[in-house]
């Protein structure tokens, strides 16, 4: 059957930016709409809305329901949609769902020429505030479609209404696939005409006159106007809401709407009439309450209340004129009842006013006076601000005031803590004198609360009412108003509020009753019927497109088919340990990490059951696991292993019950990576373990340190090795059981986790606390049922997946890290990146400060700098993660919000010009931007980040930046042989144990005998000798080496041959192939009769990195030639723990890194502590650690640019050292058979290269340079509610204001006639500036000296052909007058030589840290 006539749609959607999302009045158009269509259409009215929150529990509107469309919900997820489907929280609560748009962001370029294809809609000039909204309507039409697909049958009549331009590409879209669907296109205001309004040219007189796609153009619209007019041209109905915008459409989107639809009213919001007098009477209580208190005036209950409320639309929404009626009104000497003019707009502001928030609470000072209830972010430029301040009013004497109210009224203001709706009924009179109002909200609602209101001609809602309300109208003034009475408007306002204030008690109640019926032209009930129209003719022209309806279409029958029946789900059931009460101190100390750094507790976990330990591979918690019931009471009737125990625990907790100085610096430590134990996997390199020391050193001092990492599910990869030598990377899962992590709970027993937002929902990570000694580790676990699958594997990898899994890798961390540390209830005093990879926390404090404290931006950022270290490790600029901006847009699109500022200046903290769509955000650039104080890792990798970060400061040349270094260092305890210990106790002195000591204390190794030493370098050689034959004749090690191959090994590898190590990551810079440039001399070198050497490699290379694996398949390779083979040995899956045989046992720890590619590099530094001399490149740490006599170096300076020439000089150089100096050397012993010139060198390389390159001194050096003051400064900023961060941030906004209008008026060159500088004598330069409003103590100017480096190109590259200061030579105010500045310089050159010349100005205020703290520097 086909239906014939259409009498209404069966679902209905409707689609809009304001669902669920209060930005203007279509909000509440909308929501209020839909409580009256609910009665009708109930379910099967839909609204569709943006997911735009990102923080799902603070979106109050949205209350999300899962069993709503729960079977659709899945499908649409398989169909790459991400929504939210639930309520929304408004009258009716009718259902919402919204719709995350991000995945599309990377798909724009694509989505954007479909839509130029198909209907040559013009997207390529338009920004972010095009592209979102766009690409949300995009979204709305495929979900509408996949909806419609999946509930629908042919005889369902749909319609689908777009509101505004920011939902039209959905309605595009079904046009172009052809559904079944009635589309109806509503527009509130056009773009056009809106710009015309906002650019201030005339739009009524001349209206037929412009072009609207020439003025789009010209106002950089040409997007969004496109997209409007393409709508309204392709909908199947189009209509707009008055009849002053049905004008603007004709002429600007050249198709005369097919329906005027009013905007209706719910007059259900509105108080009731018993409730009414009540309601008025508290509204007007707190308003005069408050306003008494900002102007310590007690206003009379009679005063007339009048104001101003709706966006921040200085002309359009006639705030100017409201403002001047008031003027005017206060310079009439007005002497009637005391006027309160109320001015609710929002504007950009720091929360309520505390000094009048302590006022209303009884507090704070009787004097205290404030005509604005909250803190403008930049009063400076806020027009209803400065216009106030014209008025010059004086509330004791005047008899009209105003109130300034730039917040949203939302129940929690700070001030009022009432909504608008509360406090409406309280007014007298509201005014809303528009100039471009298509439709105005506002005045309606005010005449349904009973309050007077004022509003013009131009408004649409004024056109309406004199249409269709026939009877006369005291309530509502509605003004006559063109493009050129200006004056007239204001003296009509004027003149109504004077009324307003001489109506007797009768008048007020006949103007307010009349007020609510007028209303009643605007009631939904009364015109919904407009819309409904509408609808129809929508499906009508489906029917014209598509044919008529069917009546009715059966649902196919369902094939019967045989249910499978799934197999059982079987659950685990743990049965756990549980200790005698005589072994819990074994079990405590097996859960802190302490153990692994102190040998007693190693000893002990080892004389349990020294085979379960080795088995075990040295953990504890799994040893204690393997061990039965029977052996648990073997060990606690065993009297010598009981008093060995309690002996540990004893030193434990002694250990454990020292105090932190409350004093201290409180530190966060974030970081990616943690290498602290084997049984902990969840490091991968030199990043990790150097973390993991600085932990235990931290401990072991007593800093005051928290940090923070994650918890991967698979830490970092096995390597086994094939037979052809290539790397092959297992992944084992960690089982959490069996590591010293355990859950963090809260007071009832829950585990505690924290949330972050990523597009369309939200990551949950539970924290887990791992004990390292007194410091706290918590690491951060997403794999958990709370989140999707792709976000359960966030934390699944050490640097697994892609670039998209690495941000939010990094967003967790950050974001992530910081409120878990507020989850338990941690702050700290200085917050601690190192790396890049935890730069986020930044943005989320900031967030913190802004929202919690009311900071504002710039004030908040003071303060953030002020507590943040970054510490970069990275020394070439391809090393730092950096992210696409439409990546980050898709998870940080919430932030300025957030952050109250725009997209532009959150991408300014991570790149260089925002402009570049194409640039990437660095993490690094945000870490250095968030950060007072950033600092390399060696004094070469200081050099080199100065020159990597140069960019940030383009004023100042590389050496001047504040970037720093603090050389890495090794924790002792960890990587010395407890042999050495042993020693070094005897001969360090009685502090060494304290970790407070002098580092001169070393030099007690040169008492100890040579015999000794010789002997425990022998014992350690040997031990390591034996530990590689075990590893390569472990069954179930993958080595490249076939059996006949580990015979000849294990009868070739010998502890009396002089032993070189090499181990580490496997990249091409390590150029772990220098040793084989010239295979036939390394054949001679390693088979020397009489001084023979032997090699022993090991080391993992990055499962992505090629290159690094081929390195290791050449050395293999080789391994396995005939005259190498047990000579040079690859040792696979390189850990911590072999790490530790090699650094103590081998001879010489050799590394040969491309300068100045090294940041650090730590091993050298680990072998060293164990008298293990290094032989290296001049690089990383080894610039600084270098001495002769107590180690090798291979030269600093290059010789050739080719890299290939200098690998070739570099392998020669190293061949003659070995052979010429290094096995001579070794093998040159006495009658005892020992060489005493190997043990001098050991000795120096202990006394004097060991001692600089602990953790000790290393923490010994942060605490120094940066922690302590740091913490100094960071605490005078927050004094006194933030006192001096606020006038620092005030002061660079200042500058930042003023700086363009300085004017270089003259410069007089340096005062010699030749143009020649003699030396010694005394010259003069002098320079004239225009400060305007700048004060002269805030500029410093200055003349540099520089010449280019020699060094070219043979340096590394490091500084080639930059410049190099010789001297700096300040300019001084000579005198000041009528703006004008004058400065002089006095110039005495020291020393002769050809330079270069420049001054620059910067500004200056004693109260930063350093000149880089502020960007503002000009070269003049």
């Amino acid at each position: 059957m086909i239906q014939n006539k259409i009498e209404r749609a069966d679902y209905l959607f409707e689609v809009s930016w304001e669902v669920c999302n209060k930005v203007g009045g279509i909000h509440t158009v909308i929501a209020t709409k839909a409580h009256n269509l609910s009665k009708e259409y109930g379910k099967n009215h839909i609204l569709i809305g943006p997911d735009i929150w990102m923080e799902t529990k603070k979106n109050p509107e949205f209350a999300e329901d899962r069993t709503l469309f729960h079977s659709w919900r899945k499908q649409a997820a398989d169909e790459g949609l991400r929504v939210r489907i639930g309520r929304w929280n408004v009258a009716g609560k009718p259902i919402a769902i919204l719709v995350d748009f991000s995945s599309f962001i990377t798909k724009k370029d694509e989505i954007f020429a479909k839509l130029w294809e198909d209907f040559k809609l013009d997207s390529i000039s338009g920004q972010w505030d095009y592209v979102e909204p766009t690409l949300f309507g995009f979204a709305t039409g495929k979900v509408i479609e996949s909806f419609v697909n999946f509930y629908m049958q042919p005889h369902h009549k749909v319609v689908a209404q777009f509101h505004e331009w920011m939902s039209a590409a959905g309605l595009l879209y079904i046009k172009h696939q052809n559904l079944a669907i009635g589309t109806v296109f509503t527009t509130h205001a056009t773009v056009v005409g809106r710009c015309l309004a906002c650019n201030n040219l005339p739009l009524y007189n001349s209206i037929n006159l412009y072009d609207a796609d020439e003025k789009a153009r010209q106002f950089n619209v040409v997007a969004k106007h496109s997209l409007e007019k393409t709508a309204a041209l392709n909908a199947d109905v189009f209509t707009t809401v008055s009849n002053i915008t049905a004008n603007e459409c004709t002429l600007f989107l050249k198709r005369n709407p097919d329906f005027v639809t009013p905007n209706g009213f719910d007059g259900s919001i509105a108080p009731a009439e018993g409730e009414y007098d009540k309601v008025r009477a508290e509204a007007r209580r707190l308003m005069l309450y408050v306003a008494s208190k900002m102007y310590n005036i007690d206003y009379p209950d009679d005063t007339v209340i009048v104001g101003i409320s709706g966006r921040y639309e200085y002309k359009n929404k006639g705030i100017d004129v409201f403002l001047d009626a008031i003027d005017n009104l206060k310079k009439s000497e007005w002497k009637g009842r005391k006027i309160l003019a109320f001015i609710m707009i929002p504007a950009g502001n720091n929360g309520p006013d505390k000094d009048l928030a302590a006022k209303l609470e009884g507090n704070g000072s009787g004097t205290y006076k404030t005509y604005i209830t909250h803190y403008l972010s930049d009063g400076g430029y806020d027009a209803i601000l400065n216009r106030i301040r014209s008025f010059n009013f004086d509330p004791q004497k005047d008899d009209v005031s105003v109130v300034y109210v730039p917040t949203y009224l939302n129940g929690n203001d700070g001030i009022f803590n009432k909504k608008y709706y509360d406090l409406l009924p309280g007014m007298d009179l509201t005014a809303f004198p528009s100039y471009y109002e298509p439709w105005g909200y506002t005045p309606l609602e005010s005449l349904a609360f009973r309050v007077p209101t004022i509003t013009t001609t131009l408004a649409g809602f004024g056109v309406w009412v004199n249409d269709n309300y026939k009877n006369n109208h005291p309530g509502i003034a509605i003004l006559q108003r063109d493009d050129s009475n200006y004056p007239k408007v204001v003296e009509g306002v004027v003149e109504k509020i004077k009324e307003t204030a001489g109506l007797s008690a009768s008048q007020e109640n006949d103007y307010k009753a009349n007020a609510k019926d007028v209303s009643s032209v605007s009631l939904w009930d009364n015109v919904i019927i407009y819309y409904k129209q509408a609808y129809v003719k929508a499906l009508e022209e489906v029917v014209k497109r598509n044919g008529a309806f069917p009546e009715f279409v059966e649902e196919p029958e369902q094939d019967v088919k045989k249910f499978k029946v799934e197999p059982p789900q079987w659950k685990q059931l743990m049965i756990k340990k549980s200790l005698p009460d005589r072994l819990k101190g074994l079990d405590e100390l097996s859960k802190n990490l302490w153990w692994c750094w102190n040998q007693e507790a190693i000893d002990l976990f080892r004389a349990a059951d020294p085979a379960l330990w080795e088995k075990s591979e040295g953990n504890p918690i799994e040893m204690l696991d393997m061990m039965g019931l029977k052996q648990y009471k073997e060990l606690v009737a065993n009297e010598e292993f009981i008093g060995k125990l309690d002996c540990v625990v004893e030193h434990f907790n002694s250990y454990m019950s020292m105090k932190k100085d409350e004093d201290a610096p409180r530190i966060a430590y974030f970081c990616m990576e943690y290498g602290l134990d084997t049984s902990l996997k969840i490091y991968s390199g030199g990043l990790g373990i150097l973390a993991g020391d600085y932990l235990k050193e931290a401990s072991d001092m007593n800093v005051n340190m928290t940090a923070i990492g994650f918890l991967y599910k698979y830490g970092y990869f096995t390597q086994k090795i094939s037979a052809g030598g290539d790397q092959i990377a297992l992944y084992d899962p960690q089982d959490f059981s069996l590591t010293p992590a355990q859950p963090v709970m809260d007071n009832q027993g829950k585990w505690q986790k924290i949330s972050v937002a990523f597009p369309g929902r939200n990551i949950y990570a539970r924290i887990w606390r791992v004990k390292v000694g007194r410091i706290n580790l918590f690491l951060l676990d997403s794999d958990i049922e709370d989140n999707l699958p792709e976000d359960r594997g966030v934390t699944g990898q050490l640097y697994g997946g892609d670039w998209e899994n690495r941000l939010k890798q990094e967003l967790l961390l950050g974001i992530g890290g910081i409120r878990a540390l507020r989850t338990l209830d941690v702050y700290a005093d200085i917050y601690h990146c190192n790396e890049g990879h935890a730069a986020f926390t930044g943005l989320e404090r900031l967030r913190e400060y802004i929202q919690n404290d009311n900071l504002s931006f710039s004030e908040a950022l003071e303060v953030v700098r002020s507590s943040s270290l970054f510490t970069t490790h990275t020394p070439v600029p391809a090393g730092h993660d950096a992210f696409s901006e439409d990546m980050l847009r898709t998870y940080l699109s919430h932030d300025p919000e957030q952050l109250k500022v725009s997209w532009n200046d959150i991408m300014r903290l991570g790149k260089l010009d925002v402009s570049n769509h194409d640039e990437k955000f660095s993490m690094s650039n945000l870490a250095a931007n968030i950060s007072q104080d950033v600092n390399g890792v060696s004094w070469l990798h200081g050099k080199v980040s100065r020159q990597i970060f140069s960019n940030l400061w383009p004023g100042y040349l590389p050496e001047e930046l504040h970037i720093g270094y603090v050389t890495n260092g090794v924790h002792y305890s960890t990587w010395t042989a407890p042999e050495w210990k042993e020693i070094h106790a005897k001969v360090f002195g009685n502090d060494f144990a304290s970790h407070h000591y002098d580092r001169s204390c070393f030099q007690g190794f040169r008492n100890v005998p040579d015999e000794t030493i010789w002997s425990v370098r022998k014992k350690l050689k040997n031990r390591l000798i034996e530990k590689v034959k075990e590893i390569l004749a472990e069954p179930g090690t993958a080595n490249p080496y076939a059996p006949h191959d580990i015979v000849k090994i294990n009868s070739t590898l010998n502890s009396n041959i002089l032993t070189i190590g090499f181990a580490r990551r496997f990249a091409t810079y390590k150029r772990a192939h220098l040793l084989f440039t010239d295979l036939k001399r390394l054949d001679q070198i390693i088979n020397n009769p009489s001084r023979p050497v032997q090699f022993l490699f090991a080391g993992k290379a990055h499962p992505a990195d090629k290159a690094g694996q081929d390195l290791i398949k050449r050395i293999v390779e080789v391994s396995k030639m005939p005259q190498f083979i047990g000579k040079i040995v690859f040792i696979p899956n390189y850990d911590i723990t072999l790490a530790k045989f090699l650094v103590q046992g081998v001879d010489i720890w050799m590394n040969t890194p491309t300068r100045p590619l090294e940041a650090s590099g730590t091993s050298g530094e680990k072998a060293v502590m164990n008298g293990v001399m290094h032989f290296s490149v001049l690089d990383g740490w080894w610039v600084e650690g270098y001495k002769e006599g107590a180690g090798w170096a291979l030269k600093m300076e290059r010789s050739y640019n080719d890299q290939g020439f200098q690998d070739e000089l570099d392998a020669a150089t190293l061949y003659n050292i070995l052979e010429t100096d290094i096995a001579p050397r070794y093998y040159d012993v006495d009658k005892r058979g020992i060489s005493t010139a190997w043990i001098d060198t050991i000795k120096n390389c202990v006394a004097e290269v060991a001692c600089n390159f602990t953790t000790n001194r290393m923490m010994e050096d942060y605490l120094k340079q940066y922690y302590i003051p740091l913490c100094s400064r960071k605490h005078k900023l927050i004094e006194n509610d933030f006192a001096l961060a606020k006038e620092i941030a005030s002061w660079k906004r200042r500058m930042r204001r003023e700086w363009s209008d300085i004017e270089l008026v003259s410069q007089a060159k340096i005062d010699s006639p030749s143009g020649v500088l003699l030396l010694g004598k005394e010259y003069k330069a002098k320079i004239v500036l225009e400060l305007g409003e700048v004060n002269p103590e805030d500029i410093g100017v200055e003349l540099l000296l520089a010449e280019k480096e020699n060094s070219s190109a043979l340096d590394g590259g490091a500084n080639s052909g930059e410049l190099e200061i010789k001297g700096t030579f300040p300019y001084q105010l000579e005198s000041f007058e009528d703006g004008k500045a004058t400065y002089v310089c006095n110039l005495m050159p020291e020393k002769t030589g050809t330079y270069l010349v420049a001054s620059r100005l910067y500004a200056f205020n004693k109260l930063m840290p350093h000149r880089q703290d502020f960007e503002l520097v000009r070269w003049l």
